[in-house]
Order: C-alpha cells, then sequence, then structure tokens
C-alpha cells in the first residue's frame, strides 16, 4: 500500500535523509489536503493513537504509533498502520524512513485522536525533529466532540474506557495497544459522523468548529 513497504526497508546513507525517504517527504509537503467542505461520508479520516514512556513531549519518548482509515463509513482493518519505533535506541535512517512511512500513510486527511493536543505534541515534535518538516495537520478531538453530540450520555469529557462503555463497545481487559485503541476510537468517530450529521454538522470543516466550539467552551466554564 502507498509503496510503504519498499519505503520502509530501502537503504540510504546514514547522517542525512535516504534520497527516497526524502523525496517521500517532499511528496508529502507538496501534496494537496482534503477538501474540508467534503461530507463526513466522502472524506478520508485517519484515526490516531500513540504510545509514550510519559506524558511530557519535551522529556518522554514517543514509541508507537498506529493509525485506522475512516472512509465512507466504513473502517477497513487492513488499511491500518501500526509502527513500533524507539527514538532514543533505533537506528537513525529507520526511524526517518518509519516517519515518512506514516506521512505517506495519513497524507493531508484530517486526523481523528482522543486528547489530540497530546497527540499532536508527540508527533509534531518528533517529525520536525528527525524529518525538518512542520506537521500540523487538521485535528479532531473525541474528547471535546463526544460531550458535544452526545450529551444525553455525558455533557463533559470523560475516560474513553467509559466512552468504550456507554456505546457498548468490548474494549477488553488491560492496558491496550494503539492499533487496538485506534480501531476502537474509529468505531466512536463512525458512530459520531451519523450523529454530526442528524445535528447539521455536515462535512469536516464543521465538525472541526465544533470541536474547536466546545472545547473552549468547557474551558472557559
Amino acid at each position: 500500500m502507498f509503496g510503504i513497504k519498499k519505503l520502509l526497508f530501502g537503504e540510504g546513507a546514514s547522517g542525512t535523509l535516504p534520497e527516497d525517504v526524502r523525496n517521500a517527504v517532499n511528496a508529502w509537503s507538496a501534496s494537496q489536503g482534503e477538501a474540508f467542505e467534503s461530507s463526513h461520508f466522502l472524506t478520508r479520516y485517519v484515526v490516531v493513537d500513540i504510545a509514550t514512556t510519559g506524558l511530557d513531549p519535551e522529556r518522554d519518548r514517543l514509541t508507537g504509533i498506529a493509525a485506522t482509515v475512516l472512509h465512507k463509513g466504513v473502517i477497513a482493518p487492513e488499511q491500518s498502520l501500526c509502527i513500533d519505533l524507539d527514538p532514543a535506541g533505533a537506528a537513525p535512517a529507520l526511524l526517518d524512513r518509519q516517519l515518512a512511512v506514516f506521512l505517506r500513510f495519513v497524507g493531508k486527511s484530517p486526523l481523528v485522536a482522543y486528547h489530540a493536543a497530546y497527540v499532536a505534541a508527540f508527533l509534531e515534535q518528533l517529525i520536525r525533529k528527525r524529518l525538518g518538516v512542520t506537521f500540523q495537520p487538521r485535528w479532531v478531538d473525541l474528547v471535546w466532540l463526544l460531550p458535544a453530540l452526545f450529551g444525553e450520555r455525558s455533557v463533559k469529557p470523560l475516560p474513553l474506557d467509559d466512552w468504550l462503555d456507554a456505546f457498548g463497545l468490548d474494549a477488553g481487559e488491560g492496558r491496550r495497544s494503539p492499533i487496538a485503541n485506534s480501531l476502537l476510537l474509529a468505531r466512536l468517530m463512525q458512530m459520531l459522523v451519523v450523529r454530526a450529521h442528524a445535528k447539521g454538522v455536515d462535512d469536516v470543516a464543521a465538525l472541526i468548529d465544533e470541536s474547536k466550539a466546545s472545547s473552549h467552551l468547557r474551558r472557559t466554564h
């Protein structure tokens, strides 16, 4: 998919970005973003979750990234990406390739996360440091949108597991991997866009605006 296997396992010189990685990053930078006036059904959402060694992006490390596509109302597990990485111990060329693979997979699609600011901080910092590009996608934050659109279940943000339980999603026991979380978050997003459409929040731009408005309202009241 997307030439990812070739990119990930290619070879390049140490000390600089390998040529194929540099080309992939340049192609991503030059690519066009999603048409944000598109309906939810037509929008390719990419749901992202990460694993880290802690909560502080300035001190802690990103150790895993997972991404799952929601497109035309369908979640296709085969259209998922899971990367295990260790910025402290991985060979620089491998780490750069892994991050380039992630960029190539997500493209310029809007990204969905739970606590998007936390996820974004880790990704933006490492991608800027390793690949030299600014990664600032449009984020849809479920932590704010779920109470905004499903106020009958809760009018305030809840822990993720509480939302999973509220919707009857089997989350399993114990700590989940990023790929398991991304699939569960994609299920929540699948239900959320149906509710959003019913409430007149008909496209991705409106959904992002709703997310920002809900975040501002909860933080100032």
